[in-house]
Formats: structure tokens, C-alpha cells, sequence
């Protein structure tokens, strides 16, 4: 075997694989290379999750993408097992063969112990056969200690987060939709190290109904939303930092990381809930629903544009008092609980001094986002970035019901926003100031955020039931790149 054009060999030997003694090298790139009538490669790094051994013989446990030839390269595909194995020519050859294969492993700085939640009640109820079908496998095979925890109710991933032991791990992982991501990102930040508990890596595997957080992580490196790649990304360490939004009113904070919604995405959203019996079906079903009886709501937002976006809206003032530090709120009892000054509070920002500008509605609807997809099938904010300090503006006004069809059918590549009824712009600081319907002033709209209901305004579904906030004037500003995600790359 021809080895001239590549890395000088780690380790080297002649190896018995399927029947065919050949040369088998490990380059110092972590490529491993042999033959079987025609030339194979393997990228430790990329594809090699672990291995073990039976006897005389080495296991490679692969996951590498389901296309012909050699080696996997090009476009990112669906990933399948194609497990390697090997009998290594002698007992030293073996022994050093697990030795220099776990020691490249090793180098690469993979997690080794994970605390895994599981949301046996999101979705269609299937995380649980996912998880114990799908990702343990993959994990055990990847030599990763795991710690389970599975949900009991609303709120226990936050209530974990605050109180468990981040030493004992080296990640969370969440095998559900984006709630339960949230919920630990919250729990994180309201513990007394919260500036070391958010530097904890989290992944997130795709077993919810929207997984926008999995869907926008992974197509940003152009794989599909599956099991299998998102796991793959655990795996392999890689990291990107995330923006973490604060939402505030008075001393009650939330702390976001997908998206805010006002007016026709939050009542599709939340309101379609009592069709959840559907599926994912129920939100496609409910915004038809909406659509033939349209709402718009009155009420302001001011924002702070990015560089670039300074002509959108016009001037104002700051338009109102800082409500950044505070105490925290919980929602699991919708009262306020006090918190020691020294958990998180949210960005130290001087908001008074900035250059504000406002647009006042009727607004159909108004949407904020800080990745790329609120849902698998959603392309909210197609220029959204995950660590750029800024979330995304989506506002639409005054669209006429044809528009707002053909509109709606864009979602899925994000195509909408190029509507001359949509504005769409970055903002580092945004203050909302929801009012009534316009056709019917007793009646008010829903603050959606993450998929959790922030505030249900009068005559509004199930606005008995109590929330986090009021329906009332509220404050997002952007820390960036506060919290870490598992990353694919």
C-alpha cells in the first residue's frame, strides 16, 4: 500500500480482515488505512464511535454515511453501522493496536460521562424507545458512562439542572423536543455557580414535535435531523458557544435560547394544543384555522438594530427603566422566588444609552429568533446565527390573506422572509408592548416562548390558568455566547 502522499504512520501492521491479509496503518491524522481488493480508509475522528475486543480480534464500532465506494466523502448523508473488525497479526500487535487506538481516541477530548434526560411524555411519547433503542447504544458503544434521569412533570429537568452535581459530568444531553433543553438551560442559570454550570456542553437528540434547536445545529453542517447525527455530534465533542436571550418584566426573568412569538405563531402554537391529539398535523391544521379568521393585534416593539439595520423603524428613546436586575420567578407556582444576588441576572447592558427605534402595529404578527429553525419544517430565521450576539426580527404587517397563503407555504426554506409584508432585522435589545385585538378590544394575545406560554392576555385559551408574567410590556436583551452546545462540524 502506497502511503507516500499521506501522514507518516502511528502504528502499522499486517492484519487479517474478512479473510484478506493486508497492510493496515493508522496515520497520524487518525485516517486508518488497509485493503480488501480495492483501498479503504476510515476516519477515527469522524466516524470511529469505539471499539472492543473478542479474542484474537479488534471491533471498530462505526457509524459512517450510507453511500458506495471507499471512503465516505462528499455531501452528508444518513448515517449507518458498518462495524470493522480485524485480527491483528500477533498478541503484541494487538496490544499495541488498542493501545494507539485508545490513545488517539482519548486525545480527541470526547466526553466520557453524560447525564442524560429523557422526556417520556413530548412529542408522540416515543423518546423513551429512542433513547434506549437508538442513542444508549450508540453512547455504551462510544465507552460513555450514563446517568438517566427520566421527566416526571413539567419543570423536573430545571428543578436536576439547579441541584445536580456538574462535576460528576462532562454533559447534559436531552433525548426530547427543545422543552426540555430550555428547562436545563434555565435550571443552570439559576444556580449560585451558574458561570461554571453553563459552560456544561448540552446536546440535544430529536424526539420532540418541533426540535429546532437539533434541526438547526444540524443543518448548519448540512446533515439531516436524525438520531443518528445528532448522537454522532455527542460523540465527538465538537463545541459551539450559544446566545442566551433574557426575557424581563419586573423582577421575573426566562431565560430563552430558541424564540419569542406575539400574534399569529403564538396562537398557532399554543392554541393548537387542544388538537394535540393530531401531531405535528394539529399545527398545520390550526394555522388554516387562523387563517380564515385572521387576527391583528395593536402594540409597539423597540428595538436596538445591528450595524446594517439602523433605518428600520424610527427613532426613540429608551422606553422605559431597566428591569435586567432582579429576582428570578418560577413558573411552576407563578409567584416570585428570591434568589441570592450572585446568580445570573442577565447581561450587564447600558440600555438608556443606545440607539432605539420603534415600530407600532396592528401586527399579524411578530416573531423573534435566535437559531435558524423554530421546527423541523420551520425556517423562521434563515439569516439567524447561534453566537452573534443579535436575535432575529420577524415582523409582519398588513398582509392580505393570499399573500399571508403563500407566505406561510415559504416557512420551510425561509423563503417568507423576502415578502414585502415581512421586516426582517437583527436587534441586540427589544422591548415588546403587546396590546389588544384590534376587532375585539376586551380580548388580548398569547407571549410565547421556547414553546412555553410566558403570558396568556384576557379571553385568550385557558387564561384562567396562571403563567410566568403579565400581559404586559416586557424586555429581551442578548448575552453572548453564554451557554455551550454539543455541536456537530
Amino acid at each position: 500500500m502506497d502511503l507516500s502522499v499521506h501522514q507518516r504512520p502511528l502504528f502499522s501492521d499486517r492484519v487479517t480482515v474478512n479473510g484478506t491479509v493486508t497492510p493496515l496503518a493508522l496515520l497520524a491524522d487518525g485516517r486508518l488505512w488497509w485493503s480488501e481488493g480495492i483501498q479503504r480508509c476510515l476516519s477515527v475522528e469522524k466516524e470511529v464511535i469505539g471499539f472492543v475486543t473478542n479474542g484474537p480480534c479488534i471491533k471498530l464500532k462505526t457509524l459512517v454515511e450510507a453511500r458506495d465506494g471507499c471512503c465516505t466523502t462528499g455531501a452528508a448523508g444518513r448515517l449507518v453501522r458498518n462495524d470493522v473488525v480485524f485480527k491483528p497479526s500477533s498478541e503484541e500487535s494487538h496490544r499495541l493496536w488498542c493501545q494507539k487506538l485508545r490513545e488517539f481516541i482519548d486525545s480527541l477530548g470526547r466526553p466520557k460521562r453524560l447525564l442524560v434526560f429523557v422526556n417520556p411524555f413530548g412529542g408522540k411519547k416515543s423518546a423513551v424507545k429512542i433513547l434506549y433503542e437508538q442513542v444508549k447504544p450508540l453512547l455504551e458503544d462510544a465507552q460513555i458512562e450514563l446517568t438517566i434521569q427520566e421527566t416526571q412533570h413539567q419543570l423536573h429537568a430545571k428543578e436536576v439542572a439547579r441541584s445536580v452535581d456538574i462535576t460528576k459530568h462532562d454533559g447534559i444531553v436531552c433525548v426530547s423536543g427543545d422543552g426540555i433543553l430550555v428547562e436545563v438551560v434555565n435550571g443552570l442559570l439559576q444556580r449560585d455557580d451558574w458561570e461554571t454550570a453553563i459552560k456544561m456542553p448540552l446536546g440535544v437528540v430529536p424526539a420532540g414535535t418541533g426540535n429546532g434547536m437539533a434541526k438547526s445545529l444540524l443543518d448548519s453542517v448540512g446533515d439531516p435531523c436524525a438520531v443518528a447525527n445528532a448522537v454522532l455530534a455527542i460523540i465527538r465533542g465538537h463545541k459551539r458557544q450559544l446566545d442566551v436571550a433574557t426575557i424581563a418584566q419586573g423582577e421575573t426573568r426566562f431565560f430563552s435560547i430558541l424564540m419569542l412569538a406575539w400574534g399569529l405563531i403564538a396562537d398557532i402554537d399554543i392554541e393548537s394544543e387542544k388538537y394535540r391529539w393530531m401531531g405535528s398535523a394539529r399545527l398545520d391544521f390550526y394555522a388554516l384555522c387562523r387563517f380564515f379568521n385572521m387576527r391583528q393585534y395593536n402594540g409597539s416593539v423597540s428595538f436596538v438594530p445591528a450595524p446594517g439595520f439602523e433605518s428600520y423603524g424610527e427613532s426613540t428613546s429608551y422606553p422605559g427603566k431597566s428591569t435586567i436586575k432582579g429576582n428570578n420567578s418560577d413558573p411552576s407556582e407563578g409567584e416570585h422566588f428570591n434568589l441570592q444576588t450572585h446568580c445570573y441576572q442577565g447581561p450587564e447592558v447600558d440600555l438608556e444609552n443606545l440607539n432605539w427605534r420603534v415600530i407600532t402595529g396592528p401586527f399579524i404578527s411578530v416573531w423573534l429568533h435566535n437559531v435558524p429553525w423554530g421546527a423541523e419544517d420551520t425556517m423562521a430565521a434563515p439569516d439567524a446565527k447561534f453566537s452573534d450576539g443579535y436575535l432575529d426580527l420577524i415582523i409582519m404587517k398588513n398582509c392580505p390573506k393570499l399573500q399571508l397563503l403563500s407566505m406561510m407555504s415559504e416557512l420551510n426554506n425561509g423563503g417568507h422572509v423576502k415578502s414585502p409584508y415581512v421586516t426582517y432585522l437583527k436587534v441586540k435589545a427589544f422591548i415588546l408592548e403587546p396590546g389588544p385585538r384590534t376587532k375585539d378590544q376586551e380580548k388580548e394575545g398569547i407571549l410565547d416562548s421556547d414553546g412555553e406560554v410566558l403570558a396568556r392576555g384576557k379571553g385568550t385559551y385557558k387564561c384562567e390558568q396562571k403563567s410566568l408574567m403579565s400581559y404586559d410590556k416586557l424586555q429581551i436583551t442578548v448575552d453572548k455566547g453564554l451557554a455551550t452546545l454539543f455541536a456537530p462540524v
